[in-house]
């Protein structure tokens, strides 16, 4: 592997690590606080985000023949997720991601979460070149190149997607 790829493979850790994470504002729609910006898991923990991520998180039982296909494909896989903490599509899709995540003991270090606003900014993290149009949007990368995206909902599950991107 060449310094470019294992930069570009390391670039979520290093820049999370730069950042502050978990970091709120208020939403001046709802008149509610929101996750924004580089933000991980514990976020869920300590916002209105809470309860839609739990029930959500628990409620999912993911498909584990696939599951079992996905595990051997995602070893060189890094992942970046674009959600809205006030968006409901987020607050369903993006814990099933979480939990199918989990059940492939996915090395989180390779995974780059990012919070935005209504207006899909996450204040100076430069945001113009993932294209967001939708939340969430779960964006794939293999060797820094960009190899799929579920975005909104998926066509089928979370995971059938996934194994799509991936290749069946």
């Amino acid at each position: 592997m060449n310094k470019i790829a294992f930069l570009i493979m390391l670039l979520p850790v290093l820049t999370v690590n730069a950042q502050k994470i978990n970091q709120k504002i208020m939403d001046e729609k709802s008149g509610k606080e929101i996750l924004f910006g580089y933000c991980n898991r514990d976020g869920f923990y300590t916002s209105a985000f809470d309860s839609s991520y739990q029930a959500n998180y628990q409620a999912y039982v993911t498909d584990k023949p696939v599951i079992e296909k996905l595990k051997p494909k995602i070893g060189d896989l890094t992942i970046t997720i674009v959600m809205g903490s006030w968006c409901g599509d987020s607050k369903e899709q993006v814990p099933r991601f979480y939990r199918i995540l989990d059940e492939l003991n996915f090395d989180y270090t390779k995974l780059t979460l990012l919070c935005v606003d209504r207006t899909k900014k996450a204040g100076d993290i430069p945001m113009d070149d993932l294209k967001i149009n939708l939340v969430p949007t779960f964006i794939f990368y293999r060797n820094g190149k960009e190899t799929g995206r579920i975005t909104e909902t998926p066509e089928d599950t979370l995971e059938k997607d996934f194994l799509k991107i991936l290749g069946d």
